[in-house]
């Protein structure tokens, strides 16, 4: 079939081939755009936080109503740790400070150098009596955990400044700070200038993501300290046993409660139900993508439908000289198909250019990843794919109609 007299008929009616060349390259640059930042943020998303089994760990914040001094605060605590490890089917306790993902928390500034103009960037900074790697299972891949001999309490009636200067950092910090060197037995700053506390580092674990888990390298800047402050409310997290963190939740919470004889404040929280708060945006996100995806597609394969409907019912006369000349139903068909390659492809071609000039944007002002190749021929291959199945029914249509019957009412 030779592709000039195809050309030359959309050529003398290029209202109709044009629209939908547009509307093909519009929704291809769109699409493709869109399902690579659905697939970015379920990759975001499904990232290991770097605690082992998160569907088997909770928090549970508790807060005394009355006041108590220094050492009541930390026999408290201890009795708090101890009445939470005798819960049936608890298999491991820390007290710490904050949890990943619960978009809420400590951070501070650190340096390589003290002498730098500004910090490196901001850690998430886990406070801890101890226990920790174990509760969470972090795997430690260079140096040591720490030892009861490290902790430090905090009082803050006696020394505002006290803290502990033995640190575990994360091995993303460690490839930033000291790339191709091990970290343990090296320094870090807290903040920058003179007064920048040296941290020193013990050990390394291999992925510890902070609260707030943000998409790029920062999501596992994070340090680990052995230090308790000994005042306000105090905070732990519990490893329970695979399939019964939920029953161990409530009766961890009834356990504090019953062990004090004084009222206490307590909230619980399981990591799964804080890693689905943290990306409920980039959930509703994606479907809303998908959602408009959707609908674009939906729209392009009816504008096809339409347009082709159209030309078959305004050529049925043209049609059926067609086939009184003796053409037959193959060549009909054959040729609403290659003109609505024609139309498509014109569209795929803007739409590949359209869809990279989107990303470079996106890439330039939103801090994007470059779209992979791969997404612009999927999305080609779709387009055309859908042109040929919305325009087979009307082809075919056009393709039945008999020569007496397209002569005789036309």
């Amino acid at each position: 079939m030779e592709l000039r007299p195809i050309l030359s008929a959309l050529m003398r009616n290029k209202t109709g081939p044009v629209l939908v060349a547009v509307q093909v390259a519009l929704s291809l640059a769109i699409l493709a755009n869109a399902l690579h930042v659905v697939n970015l943020r379920q990759q975001t998303s499904a990232r290991p936080s770097g605690v082992a089994d998160e569907h088997s760990v909770f928090y549970m914040r508790v807060r005394n109503l009355d006041t108590a001094g220094f050492e009541q605060v930390i026999a408290t605590r201890e009795h708090e740790l101890a009445t939470l490890r005798a819960v049936p089917g608890v298999v491991s306790v820390a007290e710490v400070n904050q949890i990943p993902l619960s978009n809420s928390g400590n951070s501070n500034g650190w340096s390589v150098d003290r002498n730098q103009l500004r910090p490196t960037g901001n850690a998430a900074t886990y406070d801890t009596t101890g226990n920790l790697i174990k509760t969470w299972g972090l795997k430690l891949v260079e140096g040591r955990d720490f030892r009861p001999d490290d902790l430090v309490n905090f009082d803050p009636n006696k020394d505002a400044s006290t803290t502990a200067d033995q640190v575990i950092i994360t091995s993303a910090i460690a490839q930033k700070a000291f790339p191709g060197q091990s970290a343990v037995g090296k320094s870090l700053y807290n903040g920058t200038g003179e007064d920048a506390r040296t941290l020193h580092i013990i050990g390394v674990v291999e992925r510890l993501q902070s609260p707030w888990a943000p998409t790029d390298e920062k999501a596992e800047w994070s340090v680990i300290r052995p230090l308790r402050f000994a005042f306000g409310g105090a905070s732990y997290s519990v490893r329970a046993e695979p399939g019964q963190r939920d029953r161990v939740m409530r009766e961890a919470e009834e356990a504090i409660r019953k062990s004090s004889p004084t009222p206490k404040v307590i909230t619980t929280e399981s990591l799964d139900e804080a890693r689905t708060k943290r990306y409920a945006s980039d959930r509703a996100l994606s479907w809303t993508l998908i959602t408009v995806s959707g609908l674009l597609l939906l729209v392009t394969a009816s504008g096809i439908v339409g347009m082709a409907s159209l030309w078959v019912t305004q050529r049925r006369k043209q049609i059926g000289v067609r086939r009184a000349l003796g053409a037959r139903r193959i060549d009909i068909l054959r040729y609403f198909i290659t003109e609505n390659l024609m139309i498509t492809s014109t569209g795929v071609v803007a739409g590949v250019l359209l869809a990279i000039g989107l990303n470079n944007l996106m890439v330039s002002k939103l801090e994007m990843v470059r779209l992979p190749l791969g997404y612009l021929g999927a999305g080609a291959g779709l387009f055309w794919a859908l042109g040929l199945l919305a325009v087979y029914g009307p082809a075919w249509r056009a393709a039945s109609i008999s020569p007496a019957l397209a002569t005789r009412t036309a």
